[in-house]
């Protein structure tokens, strides 16, 4: 499974749990972090958590490691680490605040497969 594919899944685990304002930039150009960002975020800190553990349960369906994941205490940044990709689901109000869409400007957007069967 590549990484375009891996993504798309995330993306999916994240819409399943209702997550808003999807998106997933390609910083295979602007950072040595990881080839992607997957960034959305929830309204309170319950749907935080639940979209975070829909993403590792959806990860570990698909037999693909969960390298990490932080913050799922405090529910309101909680960053999952899959390795070349990395998940970050703000509490809606510190997305506002760190803006990463705009911290990573440079980042192309990857168009997402959401809500299609297959």
């Amino acid at each position: 499974m590549n990484n375009k594919e891996i993504i798309d899944l995330i993306a999916e685990a994240c819409d399943d749990k209702r997550a808003e304002d999807i998106i997933a930039l390609d910083m295979n150009q602007v950072s040595l972090v990881a080839d992607y960002f997957l960034i959305c975020h929830g309204n309170n800190e319950r749907q935080v958590q639940a979209i975070a553990r829909g993403i590792k349960d959806m990860m570990d369906e698909k037999g693909i490691h969960v390298k990490r994941m932080e913050g799922f205490e405090s529910a309101r940044w909680i960053l999952v680490d899959v390795g070349d990709i990395v998940c970050h689901i703000f509490h809606k109000d510190e997305r506002n605040y760190y803006n990463l869409e705009r911290l990573w400007g440079d980042a192309s957007r990857v168009a997402l497969q959401l809500g299609q069967e297959g």
